[in-house]
């Protein structure tokens, strides 16, 4: 059963397993969260000028929108602060930054009342990000740039925490997605053609858990958890921050989320950086769990 846990006294060893066990974790805001979601603001404010960035949507249209943003979000990506923000962020909440190992934050948005729901602002789907090659020990970390309230916020779906979904993870290779589809999202305005793994057969979503939380807060989940981006119809629209953790010696043990239903290929794990000094995870490792794409000939089992 999901339960979810605010700033719970666990030590990170702890707050792992029960992460892989299907529980939602929320930390309130820590001075290196609020330092992040302050610069995110800054970099949003600068780019859209007078117009706030929540109801921006509404004075402009929507190609010159998706082309602020595809300025806009590699800038936040790529920008050193970020790495040196997320670093503090996990020193924050206790992680061992010898062996904890992040990926680069991300914006998203979330446009309201359809305004944009592809490409650079893609509103995704029920999914698993274990779909989209991530290892099995991922740890997904989400907070809110403003204030968010239910029609505007994200979705887990925590029936099929131990239920299966026909999907199609088995044709998503990640090196192939990056090759060929990552970098043309700005280009997917009216609809988004990139073929991305989804369900395959009819879903329950509801029940449904929607955290809502403060801005510079921390929801911690699986990688494994079936999550969704809710229709925004809220008149703003939502603009959030994640990145992704794995611990060494979980990625060495192969230890995570059990996998239910990802079949895809290939792995994100050559991604990830040290929390002391940003080296690149092991090569060996990445070796370990890159799984060549499949074959009319064989199936090969995934590692993520």
């Amino acid at each position: 059963m999901n339960s979810i846990y605010f700033d719970p006294p666990m030590d990170d060893n702890d707050r792992r397993e029960a992460i892989y066990g299907g529980q939602l974790l929320v930390y309130s805001p820590t001075p290196s969260s609020l330092a992040l979601v302050e610069f995110a603001r800054t970099m949003l404010h600068n780019a859209f000028g007078n117009l706030s960035p929540e109801t921006a949507q509404y004075n402009m249209p929507v190609k010159e929108y998706a082309a602020l943003l595809a300025e806009l979000k590699p800038k936040f990506i790529h920008h050193p602060n970020c790495k040196e923000l997320i670093r503090g962020l996990l020193r924050d909440l206790r992680c061992n930054l010898e062996k904890t190992y992040f990926d680069v934050p991300r914006m998203r948005s979330s446009t309201s009342d359809d305004y944009l729901t592809s490409g650079i602002a893609y509103a995704f789907h029920p999914h698993r990000d274990t779909w989209y090659s991530a290892p099995q020990c991922q740890i997904n970390f989400w907070m809110p740039i403003y204030a968010i309230q239910p029609n505007n916020a994200m979705a887990f779906h925590p029936h099929y925490w131990n239920h299966a979904v026909r999907n199609g993870s088995r044709d998503y290779n990640y090196d192939e997605w990056n090759r060929t589809s990552r970098h043309s999202a700005a280009q997917q305005i009216n609809t988004d053609t990139r073929k991305q793994p989804k369900p395959e057969e009819p879903m329950e979503l509801d029940p449904q858990i929607r955290v809502i939380q403060p801005p510079g807060s921390v929801l911690m989940f699986s990688a494994a958890q079936m999550h969704s981006s809710v229709p925004n119809n809220s008149g703003k629209t939502r603009f959030s921050i994640d990145f992704r953790t794995v611990h060494l010696d979980d990625a060495v043990a192969l230890r995570g989320a059990p996998n239910i239903d990802s079949k895809c290929t290939g792995t994100s794990m050559g991604d990830y950086l040290r929390g002391t000094d940003f080296a690149h995870i092991p090569a060996e490792l990445v070796s370990l769990y890159d799984t060549p794409p499949h074959t009319a000939e064989a199936a090969v089992p995934s590692q993520a």
